[in-house]
């Protein structure tokens, strides 16, 4: 079983303040995804471009989740456009290397 990385962009039409109340809306439900490890948010005020980095615990729930309505919305929200979805297997030996959080889910 390798753990695999996503990786989604997306550009705003609306203000960084609008996204924020909109991502607080939906974390919990992205926390609940069955085989999501962890998310990192990220969001570029400057230039009005969001996005965040997944790991999941294998390549099945990773395709399970992009077939998912969350990834829908994110492929049709009126308030996200020009959204990019890039994947792959994580080289696991060279990110425990350098201390990437692999290998078990990270807890709150």
């Amino acid at each position: 079983m390798t753990e695999q990385i996503l990786q989604i962009n997306f550009g705003l039409n609306v203000s960084p303040t609008e996204y924020r109340a909109f991502a607080a809306s939906v974390a919990q439900t992205v926390a609940s995804v069955p085989g999501l490890r962890w998310k990192m948010w990220f969001l570029n005020e400057d230039t009005r471009e969001a996005g965040g980095i997944y790991l999941f615990e294998d390549e099945r729930t990773l395709k399970a989740y992009l077939s998912s309505d969350i990834i829908q919305t994110v492929r049709t929200h009126p308030a996200l456009k020009n959204a990019t979805f890039t994947h792959a297997p994580v080289m696991s030996d060279l990110t425990a290397l350098t201390r990437g959080p692999v290998g078990a889910t990270v807890t709150a």
